[in-house]
């Protein structure tokens, strides 16, 4: 067996070179290459070198504070950025609207894909994912600002249906975190929250002739890992760094190691403790009404902010173990966790490299997402992904938008200092939010109405006052909160009016600081 190459973060910067291809893993605050990162922007702050790179990752990867992809975020160093979610590299996000680097913002699944078809050497990655949506190159092609000209993807007709086409691009060096390593460069990723993409992104690198570096916690001796837990193999590596600085190489960032996310241990899910009762718990309460016409079978995934409480409330109600959660960053099972460590789960089940997970979401193998609402039209379009200067980035949005059986919004129905009561089982605005999210026309279409109608998905949008159903038709309003004025507080602050029928109350249980009883109510409804 070789004996790897073992070097410092330094470097390991060094052999990165002026107009190389990158591609580092990790996922929001976890898994993140850091002492990798942080030693290359050391180096171009330094000599000015390496420039005009370009990176390429399929996740979010930092936390608007400097860490993770904004350790690029500096002019001369990026030529080009190829990013999956850009909402936590606020630094590069700069340089984007200031014109002075080319980027794309295209579906996270589809990329996590692309390192699979760029390591297999095919011509690209084939996908229907992003049809009719922003990174569909008939609206934009993923393009983030005007210096941008060149479509990344391209539209393809394969036996009379449209698809997506990613040509193959060379990748030249991959910077990857792992926890242990051997002398021969096997590496097992046993503290992390997920396997991510380390295996494809490896291979990608490797077979593109390029350099694999591995950041590890501690190496071993060789052979002494067990070889089912490898997942870099030694043949894929080039070099490894050991990293004793305890602050970069956080299990997530800011975070105490927690074996409950790693399979390590379990907890009692009773000691997760129950959100509060506000209009953002009333929103996840209405979309966990859902589940009680779920199957136990039921596998579901849920976004980032207010559907991550649907989980909470879920096992609030003591159902939660009836059903399977699932992140796109791998986690099967469990409960998965939000803010910096979105993309961990406790108790997960299995954990699954980032490609594989979405394999099984682009293929319909969900039964129900919930996702934010941060902009929505007259054609049920939902933006989440870009508002003028603020470019969010879709992360796994499109992909699972487009291909889950049923698909939920969850938003407060404004924002921008909105400011709201719950009072003897009613809903009271106190301050109405200064930004209306129900608009004529979003801005950037990340879910496509008209395609989410050509497939018969079913689509609904809750609020804590208002819920909408898409149908053949068009947006429909379907319930209203009570206490909620359906003219001044529903009507007056939407830049469209829905199609109206019969509009419900939501029911008035949300609205009471009191479990609802959902698991004696799914008990009745399975008898």
């Amino acid at each position: 067996m070789k004996q790897v190459k073992i070097i410092t973060a330094q470097e390991a910067a060094q052999l990165v070179k002026d107009g190389d291809v990158v591609t580092t893993n990790g996922f929001v605050g976890s898994g993140q290459p850091e002492a990798l990162t942080s030693a290359l922007e050391e180096r171009f702050l330094n000599t000015g070198s390496p420039k005009d790179l370009t990176l390429i990752y399929a996740a979010s990867q930092g936390n608007t504070d400097g860490r993770g992809g904004d350790h690029f975020a500096h002019e001369g160093m990026l030529k080009k950025a190829i990013l999956g979610h850009w909402n936590a590299v606020t630094s590069l996000q700069k340089l984007v609207n200031e014109n002075k680097i080319q980027a794309y913002n295209l579906p996270q699944g589809t990329l996590s894909q692309y390192f699979r078809d760029v390591a297999a050497h095919r011509l690209g990655t084939i996908t229907h994912v992003g049809l009719d949506t922003f990174a569909d190159p008939r609206i934009s092609g993923g393009r983030l600002n005007d210096v941008t000209k060149e479509d990344f993807v391209k539209v393809i007709n394969i036996e009379g249906h449209d698809q997506l086409f990613y040509p193959r691009m060379d990748m030249n060096i991959g910077f990857i975190r792992g926890t242990y390593a051997d002398e021969w460069g096997n590496v097992v990723m046993s503290k992390e929250v997920s396997p991510f993409d380390a295996t494809p992104l490896a291979q990608a690198v490797h077979n593109s002739g390029g350099i694999v570096v591995v950041q590890v916690e501690k190496i071993v001796k060789g052979g002494t890992l067990d070889p089912k837990l490898v997942k870099v193999p030694g043949i894929y590596v080039d070099y490894i760094v050991q990293v004793d600085d305890e602050t970069k190489r956080q299990q997530s960032f800011d975070c105490e190691y927690d074996p409950s996310l790693t399979g390590e241990t379990t907890i009692p899910v009773k000691a997760l403790d129950p959100a509060p009762l506000n209009a953002k718990k009333v929103i996840a309460r209405r979309a966990a009404l859902l589940l009680l016409n779920m199957s136990n079978e039921a596998v579901i995934n849920l976004g980032i902010g207010i559907p991550e409480l649907v989980s909470s409330v879920a096992n609030e109600e003591g159902i939660g173990d009836s059903l399977t959660m699932t992140v796109e960053a791998g986690a099967i099972g469990g409960v998965p966790l939000g803010g910096v460590r979105f993309g961990a789960s406790v108790n997960a089940e299995a954990y699954m490299d980032q490609a594989t997970q979405f394999d099984f979401y682009d293929g319909g193998g969900l039964d129900l997402t919930c996702l934010g609402l941060a902009e929505c039209d007259k054609d049920g379009n939902i933006n989440v992904s870009k508002f003028g200067t603020r470019i969010a980035g879709c992360g796994g949005f499109v992909n699972i938008t487009q291909n889950t059986k049923n698909v939920v919004f969850c938003g407060t129905f404004t924002t921008g200092k909105l400011r709201e009561e719950i009072k003897d089982g009613e809903l009271h605005i106190t301050q109405e939010g200064k930004v209306k999210k129900f608009v004529p026309e979003v801005g950037h279409i990340t879910f496509s109405g008209n395609y989410a109608r050509k497939h018969k998905q079913h689509v609904l949008y809750i609020t804590e006052r208002a819920v909408f159903e898409m149908k053949e038709d068009g947006v429909h309003l379907t319930e209203i909160a009570p206490g909620v004025d359906l003219q001044k507080d529903v009507l007056d602050q939407m830049g469209f009016k829905p199609i109206i029928d019969d509009v419900k109350l939501m029911p008035a249980f949300l609205f009471e600081d009191k479990p609802m009883g959902l698991k004696k109510m799914k008990e009745e409804m399975n008898k």
